[in-house]
């Protein structure tokens, strides 16, 4: 049965973005402005040349996907860019009725000698707070018309790394040069997860959890194993890019060395003819398992469909896309954007795709929309997570049966 769901009433509904980049999701006019002030030369000086050459509706392959990164990263690196960025971030998700977010990106790719991995946490969460405080301190929050909005912050780790990536990994690799890649690797995400829970029990910022992301083959996560326990041991939720590129083997490796608490896109769970380790004698057994150990756990698949069908040249249409295999296996997935800027969409762009091409009862379409704040890695108590969850839903259900057809029906 396919959901008779609106534009509209997805617009009005609550909603969340769980996994999406802050330097994949600026406004072209912020980038072209701040690309002026910090002199950095981009391909066009106007917003449909930057849309015809960089950042496209299609694009030929994850590598040319990635190609704007260059450029948005070269304008982020300076305080004051990070806060307006992050702020306009907020503005844009709060415009469109998300009400929790969680922002993602990698501070050491952004560090250098006037700017350390502190200074680019403690901007990102100044322009957010900015944003919240806003709209949270409105008259009509106060009042009870709108609910507030909340977000955290997930620091990443990269799989891998060069000296081209920026000033901090630069100077690793050349201090840790004849250390082989995996090791300084390693040295840099423990790094980065040391400073995330420093920084989040010294200064209270609102770092709720870390990332790996990066090119899944050739680099497993176990690489990172040490920087993923000393963020369990020390309470901090995680979160692995797992499945996009690689197989359920990279899925498994986030849950077992990894201990992730998501996983971010996990686009090949289902495709046991991708397993490769020869270990695994039955792989159709294995990934039926697998699947579902993920749904009995609740281990929350953050779904970015437009970022699939762009970088992901077997996902030829949504009737392709493993989303409806999911649901039908009754996992936890909440829809998210992945980066607003260079797949040029909106959290209210993905959940429509979802009603217009994926078979969904309205029960399973508002099971989506309330897992991104059941999963969510609230910065708050439990306690106060579940009131804020439970607004949501109230709010959700009223919503439905004023504006969906068929008013009164259960959902």
């Amino acid at each position: 049965m396919t959901t008779d769901i609106s534009r509209a009433f997805i617009e009005a509904i609550p909603k969340t973005d769980l996994h999406v980049h802050l330097d994949g999701s600026l406004r072209l006019s912020t980038l072209l402005d701040l690309a002026r002030q910090g002199g950095v030369e981009l391909p066009s000086t106007s917003e449909a040349g930057l849309r015809e050459l960089v950042f496209k509706d299609g694009y030929a392959d994850l590598g040319e996907y990635l190609t704007g990164f260059a450029y948005t990263c070269a304008v982020l690196r300076q305080k004051e860019a990070l806060e307006r960025v992050a702020f306009e971030l907020a503005e844009d998700n709060l415009a469109e009725g998300v009400r929790y977010f969680e922002v993602r990106f990698a501070p050491q790719l952004l560090a250098h000698e006037a700017l350390s991995m502190e200074e680019t946490i403690q901007a990102v969460a100044n322009g957010m707070e900015r944003a919240r405080r806003a709209h949270n301190t409105s008259e009509a929050v106060r009042a009870g018309r709108e609910l507030p909005f909340e977000f955290g912050i997930i620091v990443c780790a990269m799989r891998r790394f060069n000296k081209a990536m920026g000033d901090h990994y630069r100077q690793l690799l050349t201090v840790l040069e004849r250390a082989p890649r995996r090791d300084v690797y390693s040295i840099a995400s423990l790094e980065m997860a040391r400073t995330a829970v420093g920084l989040r029990d010294r200064l209270g910022l609102p770092i709720v959890g870390f990332d790996l992301a990066g090119e899944e083959a050739g680099y497993p996560a176990a690489y990172h194993k040490e920087a993923y326990s000393f963020a369990h041991s020390n309470f901090l939720k995680k979160t692995v890019h797992a499945g996009e590129a690689y197989g359920p083997e990279s899925i498994f490796q986030a849950i077992t060395d990894c201990h992730t608490n998501r996983i971010g896109h996990g686009t090949f769970v289902f495709s046991s003819d991708m397993v490769q380790d020869s270990a695994v004698q039955n792989p159709q057994l294995y990934t039926e398992q697998l699947v579902e150990y993920i749904a009995s756990q609740r281990i929350t698949m953050e779904v970015c469909l437009t970022s699939n069908l762009q970088t992901t040249p077997s996902i030829e249409s949504m009737a392709a896309h493993p989303l409806g295999h999911m649901l039908e296996h009754n996992l936890s997935v909440s829809i998210c954007t992945d980066n607003r800027l260079v797949s040029n969409t909106t959290v209210t762009d993905e959940l429509e795709l979802v009603s217009r091409h994926v078979p969904v009862t309205r029960h399973q379409f508002r099971n989506l929309v309330i897992a991104g704040f059941k999963g969510s890695f609230y910065p708050g108590s439990y306690t106060q997570k579940r009131r804020f969850v439970r607004k949501v839903i109230e709010r959700y259900d009223d919503l439905a049966e004023r504006l969906l057809p068929g008013a009164g029906e259960p959902v």
